[in-house]
Protein backbone atom coordinates (compact mmCIF):
# COMPACT_ATOMS: atom_id res chain seq x y z
CA UNK A 1 0.00 0.00 0.00
CA UNK A 2 2.88 2.37 0.73
CA UNK A 3 4.28 1.89 -2.76
CA UNK A 4 0.89 2.70 -4.25
CA UNK A 5 0.58 5.92 -2.25
CA UNK A 6 4.10 7.04 -3.12
CA UNK A 7 3.54 6.28 -6.80
CA UNK A 8 0.24 8.19 -6.80
CA UNK A 9 1.91 11.14 -5.07
CA UNK A 10 4.78 11.15 -7.56
CA UNK A 11 2.35 11.07 -10.49
CA UNK A 12 0.34 13.95 -9.04
CA UNK A 13 3.41 16.11 -8.43
CA UNK A 14 5.21 15.38 -11.72
CA UNK A 15 3.40 18.08 -13.77
CA UNK A 16 3.90 20.66 -11.03
CA UNK A 17 7.62 19.97 -10.82
CA UNK A 18 7.98 19.99 -14.61
CA UNK A 19 6.23 23.36 -14.85
CA UNK A 20 8.38 24.87 -12.12
CA UNK A 21 11.55 23.79 -13.89
CA UNK A 22 10.46 25.39 -17.16
CA UNK A 23 9.68 28.86 -15.88
CA UNK A 24 12.01 31.64 -14.80
CA UNK A 25 10.58 32.03 -11.33
CA UNK A 26 13.27 33.33 -9.03
CA UNK A 27 15.54 34.42 -11.84
CA UNK A 28 16.56 38.06 -11.88
CA UNK A 29 14.56 40.25 -14.21
CA UNK A 30 16.45 41.15 -17.32
CA UNK A 31 15.98 44.10 -19.56
CA UNK A 32 17.14 44.51 -23.10
CA UNK A 33 19.20 47.50 -24.10
CA UNK A 34 16.52 48.55 -26.58
CA UNK A 35 14.08 49.16 -23.72
CA UNK A 36 16.15 52.01 -22.26
CA UNK A 37 15.61 55.55 -23.45
CA UNK A 38 18.14 57.20 -25.74
CA UNK A 39 21.21 58.24 -23.80
CA UNK A 40 20.65 55.61 -21.13
CA UNK A 41 22.13 52.17 -20.54
CA UNK A 42 20.91 49.18 -18.56
CA UNK A 43 22.56 48.76 -15.16
CA UNK A 44 22.51 45.05 -14.23
CA UNK A 45 23.30 45.81 -10.58
CA UNK A 46 20.17 47.91 -10.03
CA UNK A 47 18.15 46.35 -12.87
CA UNK A 48 17.22 49.82 -14.13
CA UNK A 49 18.17 52.20 -16.92
CA UNK A 50 20.67 54.87 -15.93
CA UNK A 51 22.10 57.91 -17.71
CA UNK A 52 25.11 57.06 -19.85
CA UNK A 53 28.27 58.63 -18.44
CA UNK A 54 30.67 59.94 -21.06
CA UNK A 55 34.32 60.28 -20.20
Amino acid sequence: MTKTLLTALALCLAPVIATAEGCNWGAPKQSQASSCAEGQVFDPMTLTCTDKVSS
